[in-house]
């Protein structure tokens, strides 16, 4: 008999109510087991919710940060009294409070350029044979033969040479031309010459000894002076000469000063300092909540005290101030990060530099990755230990991921069981309900018999 005909007839006979019997008895084994069952999954799952939001917390504290210096929001910004010679960008390491300069271009720096009589056809033979492209004393063959044999494959041929020198064809309503274009610099000057057995339409094609290309611009250095001093770059682009600062020259003004210097964000290193200790404290919370919960969530107690840890590690090795606590971040009796506004005003007006680098360390051969980490560099060696493979929150999330899964397999295990059971009460109860209808038929009768036979008595 399947189970729902037995459930539906269970009672039928005895007149007890046997299918609340069999509710109430299957009630009383399983709800209690899925009960416990279902509230620590509640509880894991809680556990699992908070170590994600501190998760979610450090790794968005460290980006954000990070962002703000890669994004020069905290570095000092260069001044420069004409753009129209020299724009200017500053880099980590420049001491904003005392830096400023006088500029003289003298002289831009430039690319040799070089080209040829006009040709009809840009894809006629020119002749086959080898050339020379000498480059700063350095030589390239170009070959000409029959699979590249016109103004087109000469171009080809240059530019794959490897050599520094492009090569490009302009086109008018006259015909076609090749133009050599050199890297900026006098040492880049170049010559291209047809080697011995050439055709002399070929050679033509050369610059130098024997060509007939034309020199359209030489190839210089730039000259300029700061502060009297003079320099020469092969390139008008200069970032070796002022630390954290790289000039682009753009025009050769010779006699004209031009002032550079730079400004200190103090503002925004001010509103920093807050959010920095804002999000600290948001980061922290959502940490000790997680590690608050019972269960595996105690590591995370490791965690909250390399967070404690940031308040005096070493930052920079630059400057006044090395440390965060040195420019009044402090942990307050509640756990939590305060700011002591005197002393931190006190360190901008004594060494706003120093103040920077924390944020925005110097970067050269003496301050590294490894000696001026940053507070952005800390943070974010903390976050990537932490959920790493093996780190604290990996570590966490993991055991709790498995915990969760092997309370559902407990959860469908005890379903099964407590299944098994109320089938076997529904059999042993349906079994009994029989009996006990037989035994009612019986004393039906009996009983019909017994009155049937006071009936005769009482008649006789």
């Amino acid at each position: 008999m399947a189970l729902t005909s037995i459930a539906s007839s269970l009672g039928a006979g005895s007149g007890i109510d046997i299918p609340k019997l069999v509710d109430d008895l299957a009630a009383a084994s399983r709800e209690p087991k899925v009960t416990r069952l279902s509230t620590l999954a509640q509880q894991n799952q809680a556990r699992i919710s908070a170590v994600s939001q501190a998760r979610s917390n450090l790794e968005g504290f460290a980006d954000s940060l990070a962002q703000m210096v890669s994004d020069g929001t905290l570095r000092s910004t260069p001044t420069v009294s004409d753009e129209s010679v020299i724009s200017a960008t500053t880099r980590a390491g420049i001491n904003a409070d005392s830096f400023s300069a006088t500029v003289v271009v003298d002289q831009l720096a430039r690319a040799q350029t070089a080209y040829s009589a006009v040709v009809a056809d840009r894809t006629a033979a020119i002749g086959t044979g080898t050339m020379t492209l000498s480059v700063g004393g350095t030589d390239h063959v170009i070959t000409i033969d029959s699979t590249n044999n016109s103004l087109e494959g000469l171009a080809k041929a240059i530019n794959a040479s490897g050599s520094g020198v492009s090569a490009s064809i302009v086109s008018d309503t006259g015909g076609s031309r090749i133009v050599l274009k050199g890297a900026t610099g006098a040492a880049n000057s170049f010559t291209l010459t047809a080697d011995a057995g050439a055709g002399p339409a070929l050679a033509a094609f050369g610059y130098g000894a024997g060509g007939s290309m034309t020199l359209g611009q030489s190839a210089t250095d730039a000259q300029f002076t700061i502060d009297g001093v003079a320099y020469s770059r092969s390139s008008n682009i200069v970032d070796d000469v002022i630390p954290g600062m790289s000039l682009t020259l753009k025009k050769a003004s010779p006699g004209q000063e031009v002032d550079v210097g730079a400004s200190r964000p103090l503002d925004m290193i001010r509103q920093t300092v807050k959010d920095f200790v804002d999000v600290y404290n948001q980061l922290k919370k959502s940490i000790t909540d997680a590690a608050a919960m019972s269960g595996d969530t105690r590591g995370l107690r490791e965690l909250e005290g390399q967070l404690r840890g940031m308040m005096s590690q070493t930052l920079t090795s630059s400057g006044t101030y090395t440390t965060l606590a040195d420019i009044g971040i402090y942990t307050n009796k509640d756990g939590l990060l305060a700011v002591d506004q005197t002393r931190l005003e006190t360190a901008l007006t004594t060494d706003a530099g120093a103040v920077e680098a924390l944020f925005n360390p110097p970067r050269d051969g003496a301050h590294t990755d490894v000696s001026d980490p940053g507070i952005a560099g800390v943070l974010d060696a903390l976050r990537d230990k932490a959920v790493g493979t093996g780190g604290v929150i990996d570590r966490v999330t993991r055991t709790l991921d498995a915990k969760s899964k092997d309370l559902a397999d407990q959860l469908d295990k005890v379903n099964e069981r407590e299944d098994a059971y109320r089938a076997r009460l529904e059999k042993k109860y349906s079994t009994l309900d029989a009996k006990l209808a037989a035994f009612k038929a019986t004393q039906a009768y009996l009983e019909q018999q017994i009155q049937m036979w006071n009936n005769q008595n009482s008649n006789n």
